[in-house]
């Protein structure tokens, strides 16, 4: 039992003696002196314009939840593609089944419009 836990214990005592030393470098290096181009947002080098609190459509969130969804899905049909040989006809039913439940709710999603950016 000792022998398995000791490559862990090690890798956590090294992961934290890096962290402390970066965070220890950091505070002892870094500047401290607040400016005001320090004290903006920072939005990929574009000026801040309009207000924090600006309404986004729900398309956009929509589109970003389907696909999640559908990345995470297609992300699980990997192991499947791997193992395809040893699971047989069964798992080539199970999968096309998968595929199938998910090319009808992509479907059912654009029927609604749910992708559509008007």
């Amino acid at each position: 039992m000792a022998n398995v836990t000791v490559p862990i214990v090690v890798t956590f005592v090294v992961a934290a003696a890096v962290v402390g030393l970066m965070v220890t470098v950091s505070r002892l290096l870094g500047p401290r002196q607040m400016t005001a181009v320090k004290g903006e947002a920072f939005e990929c080098g574009n000026p801040a314009s309009g207000s924090a609190w600006g309404r986004f459509s729900v398309h956009f969130y929509l589109v970003a939840l389907l696909f999640l969804v559908l990345d995470v899905e297609v992300v699980l049909l990997y192991p499947w593609a791997v193992e395809l040989r040893s699971s047989g006809i069964a798992g080539l039913v199970e999968a096309l089944f998968f595929i199938a439940v998910l090319g009808v709710g992509l479907i059912y999603a654009w029927r609604i419009g749910a992708l559509d950016w008007d």
